[in-house]
């Protein structure tokens, strides 16, 4: 078997070096991203401001000037991808219009997780979801708008209510029992959905995805799964798993 050339002459990075633009207090994606990278894979973040207002022009002014400085500040490691990893922070339309926008102003391929989110439920062939959430009301109405204007049906969308009091209790989702998680997506799926997102890039999910997969007996895609996915295949790299989900395996 002939050996596979170095693309970077780096100790680590030497297949691919992968940057990730998360929220100040996200403390799960560049966990879950570390775990799943495999060997030559090297993962590079920078932190950037939340911005939830993603449908004023003064929400997006701010959201876009905050994206082309730090997706310029990282392409200055030599990537080979850039991944915005938050997930209502993303939800712009038309939904490629954002990493379209980072990949003009990084010259790098780039990736939105809200635009992973639903790439992988087109791989999969799935219109019809049941969405778990840590939110409260007014993100999750957000993300159902989102959602259905890009073309799916969410049958069902259920959250912890984290946020309701402010900003501020964001934390918390990183915090969130194991157990509590498990519970709360099984609760929020339904029969006729085809398969369960797991929204929010700061909620620690990717230990449950096998489990869970087997108890629903469908397909789940979590925020942060889905956005390593699509910065990987945009990477070049199509390395499969198989303990990351339907998702990492078949795709």
């Amino acid at each position: 078997m002939t050996a596979e050339p170095r693309r970077h002459q780096a100790a680590y990075g030497w297949r691919a070096k992968i940057g990730v633009i998360v929220p100040p207090t996200n403390t799960v994606n560049e966990a879950e991203w570390n775990m799943m990278a495999p060997d030559g894979v090297t993962i590079h973040a920078a932190r950037m401001a939340l911005h939830l207002d993603t449908s004023s022009d003064a929400g997006k002014a701010a959201l876009y000037a905050d994206v082309e400085r730090t997706a310029s500040d990282l392409a200055q490691a030599g990537l080979d991808a850039i991944a915005y990893g938050c997930t209502a922070g993303s939800m712009v339309q038309p939904a490629a219009a954002l990493g379209d926008f980072m990949t003009k102003v990084s010259g790098i391929n780039s990736v939105t997780t809200a635009a992973s989110i639903l790439a992988a439920l087109d791989a999969l062939g799935v219109k019809r979801i049941a969405v778990a959430t840590p939110y409260h009301d007014a993100l999750n109405d957000h993300e159902v708008t989102f959602l259905e204007g890009a073309g799916f049906d969410v049958v069902h969308i259920q959250g912890l209510g984290i946020g309701a009091g402010g900003p501020g209790e964001y934390p918390q989702i990183a915090r969130t029992e194991q157990s509590d998680i498990e519970d709360h997506i099984i609760s929020a799926d339904r029969a006729g959905a085809e398969a369960m997102v797991v929204s929010c890039t700061d909620f620690p999910v990717l230990g449950l995805i096998a489990g869970l997969e087997m108890t629903l007996a469908k397909p789940v895609i979590t925020s942060n799964q889905a956005t390593f996915w699509a910065a990987l295949r945009a990477a070049g790299i199509g390395d499969r798993f198989e303990n990351y989900g339907k998702l990492l395996k078949d795709y």
